[in-house]
């Protein structure tokens, strides 16, 4: 797929075989900390940082300028989404690359493996509708909470607690959402659908049991 300036797009991805690819608290900080560095038109080694650094001086650091933005992303134990626009050419196409591999490193050094990692360079699906780019960021969001009940979507009973689930879960955007503290986010390159906390939340809510059949995880 080619990648447009200024259009939208959802990308995942999922360990090979389905596998396990975030196994504890510090490979979900790796990658959050991947995701912020490798938006970069320079290339930047996180080996090349002194280890002392404290996980939240990462984000701060010069980076240059990005090569996406990022909408909304959310981590789960065998795969991640991420809604991005590119804003220069090839911008996801760099961005993919410098993440997947950067984070496949770690990993593979980490656990003492070799091969691939990821089921793929990755997957990618145009969004060219606004209801559906209005859809992504809560399917993306409620991600997590098919690690509270996995048949969530049949046990609507549940809803509050799903939400309160996912508004706690530490490895999606929805707290910089909730908080308007964007550092990995940049919804300035997004249609503008939250004014408010209250609006993040009733549009999470209002999307709770909408099923779009997407299946990456």
């Amino acid at each position: 797929m080619s990648f447009t300036e200024g259009e939208h797009y959802h990308l995942y991805n999922r360990g090979v075989d389905k596998r396990i690819i975030f196994s504890s608290a510090t490979d979900y900080r790796r990658f959050l900390i991947l995701l912020y560095l490798a938006n970069s038109e320079h290339d930047i080694r996180i080996g090349n940082i002194p280890k002392s650094t404290r996980y939240e001086d990462f984000f701060v650091r010069e980076r240059g300028e990005p090569l996406v933005a990022i909408g909304a992303y959310c981590l789960m134990p065998n795969h991640f989404h991420l809604l991005v626009t590119p804003l220069i050419k090839d911008g996801i196409s760099r961005y993919m690359l410098k993440l997947q591999t950067g984070y496949a490193m770690y990993f593979n050094t980490k656990n003492e493996r070799s091969g691939s990692l990821f089921q793929g360079p990755f997957r990618s699906t145009h969004v060219d509708d606004d209801r559906y780019l209005q859809y992504l960021y809560s399917y993306i969001h409620l991600n997590p909470a098919k690690l509270r009940d996995p048949q969530w979507k049949e046990n609507v009973r549940s809803r509050n607690e799903l939400l309160k689930f996912v508004e706690c879960y530490p490895y999606s955007s929805y707290s910089a959402y909730l908080n308007t503290t964007h550092i990995i986010t940049n919804p300035t390159m997004f249609p503008d659908y939250f004014s408010s906390r209250d609006d993040v939340v009733s549009h999470i809510a209002d999307w709770l049991i909408v099923d779009k059949g997407e299946t990456a995880e």
